[in-house]
């Protein structure tokens, strides 16, 4: 069988981790977020908040990344950490679940402000922006089966342009938002707003689907150069660019729009430099986030087909997904099936269930693969580990309580859609039990 190629260096990994983590969210949630969180204050706490557990989660996966950089990430950390069935379901849960809602709900984004580019209201012609969305994923899966370079090219620049312009928009926020445009410090101070911790809870799911895309590089580690060094590195850096300038950009949000107006702004970016600069701010910024939304599903679909083809060279899944392309060299049938999917969930789903189901879906592999740290320190005692994570074993243990609380916040307050995402990533166990637990034994 073909195998994949190391052609990503250091810069071109920070550049996917970035790229694919500064997608949508920064963009779409707030709105969404400021309504659970009516405060300014506790507004700010939430990104805070988020950003200290997504860096205790870079710092565990650093460590797996330079121990382990196999290609499919952590479907490999969950393998070798707690077995092959934990290794099965997660994968199962990209097929059916996360995988497909993150590129719907990223190209939703994408959709959304195309239309605003050309004055068009996304609100009121929602099936233009699903198709649109759509078509932005079939052109991402083209572009990556011709070539990982190319696809990582296109998420470098766009890493590059999305980064400038949200510093541009912190910016012109603080130094041009004031006046005429409405800005006032008075907006990033507590209104005394009343605080439902439950629906804090929500908020940090919306904050954590902002932030989620720090652990992907892991995906495609099978095509990283020296990547017991560049692995941790990359997604350190990354991380800690994506924490400041999330944080940079909700306080410019909030500066020049109070709260009680930023609840009701579904493209909040467009919204406030159209404050500061008229129409021609407004769709500049919009043309940026389609670059931004363009670029990081260019990433992820680089990097999330990678699951499937390490899965299926595994014996845990369908062969045929395995297979690489004979001129390109890369995981075709993998790429072509995570569009399919995709396009099925942009269409059927909105936004909010997209990210929501993305988040409860996600997060207890993210606490599993972080827990395995401490087990194959034990059963792998001599594994080379070029990079150990800072503040173990507290570290990886702030980031697993987190997860759990997230999880366990969202059973209690809702129950019924949260149970039925648990159902349908539960019922991997008897698909493999019943098709695959065999096969991978024989392996």
């Amino acid at each position: 069988m073909a195998t994949l190629v190391r052609r990503l260096g250091l810069w071109s990994s920070i550049g996917l981790v970035i790229g694919i983590t500064i997608g949508g969210g920064i963009f779409r949630t707030p709105a969404g977020i400021a309504a659970r969180v009516p405060d300014p204050v506790f507004m700010m706490a939430v990104w805070v908040l988020g950003g200290l557990i997504v860096l205790c989660g870079a710092l565990a996966f650093a460590e797996l990344s330079a121990s382990m950089p196999e290609t499919g990430g952590m479907y490999v950390y969950l393998r070798e950490g707690w077995g092959r069935p934990a290794g099965f379901l997660y994968g199962w849960s990209q097929l059916v679940l996360i995988r497909a809602s993150a590129l719907g709900g990223i190209s939703s984004v994408f959709g959304e402000y195309f239309l605003r580019v050309f004055g068009v209201d996304p609100a009121l012609h929602p099936q233009w922006a699903d198709y649109l969305a759509a078509g932005a994923i079939a052109f991402a899966a083209g572009t990556n089966i011709v070539g990982v370079k190319l696809g990582a090219l296109f998420a470098g620049i766009s890493s590059v342009t999305k980064f400038s312009a949200l510093a541009f928009l912190v910016a012109a926020s603080f130094l041009l938002g004031g006046g005429n445009a409405g800005g006032s410090m008075t907006h990033l101070a507590s209104n005394g707003a009343p605080i439902d911790w439950g629906l804090f809870g929500l908020a940090l799911i919306s904050v954590m689907w902002a932030y989620d895309g720090f652990a992907d590089l892991t995906f495609a580690s099978g095509e990283v150069t020296d990547p017991q060094r560049n692995l941790p590195r990359a997604i350190i850096i990354g991380t800690i660019a994506i924490i400041t300038i999330y944080l940079l950009s909700n306080a410019a949000y909030l500066y020049v729009t109070p709260i009680e107006q930023l609840k009701d702004s579904r493209l909040i970016a467009a919204d406030t430099l159209g404050a500061i600069f008229g129409r021609a701010g407004s769709s500049f910024i919009a043309v940026v986030v389609m670059i931004s939304t363009f670029g990081s599903l260019m990433g992820s679909m680089l990097a999330s087909p990678r699951i499937f083809f390490a899965m299926a060279d595994d014996k845990l899944f369908f062969e045929p997904i395995a297979a690489v392309h004979p001129k390109w060299h890369t995981p075709y049938v993998a790429i072509l099936l995570a569009a399919g999917l995709g396009i099925a969930m942009t269409m059927t789903q909105t936004f909010e269930q997209l990210t929501d189901t993305f988040v409860l879906a996600m997060w207890p592999f993210y606490a599993l693969s972080v827990a395995a740290i401490y087990r194959l320190r034990r059963s792998h005692p001599h594994l080379q580990r070029p990079y150990k994570v800072i503040g173990y074993p507290v570290v990886p243990a702030i980031f697993i309580a987190a997860a759990t609380l997230l999880v366990i916040n969202a059973l209690i307050t809702d129950p019924k859609w949260t149970s039925l995402t648990f159902a349908i990533v539960l019922a991997g166990l008897p698909v493999y039990y019943g098709m695959f637990a065999k096969r991978g034994a024989e392996r």
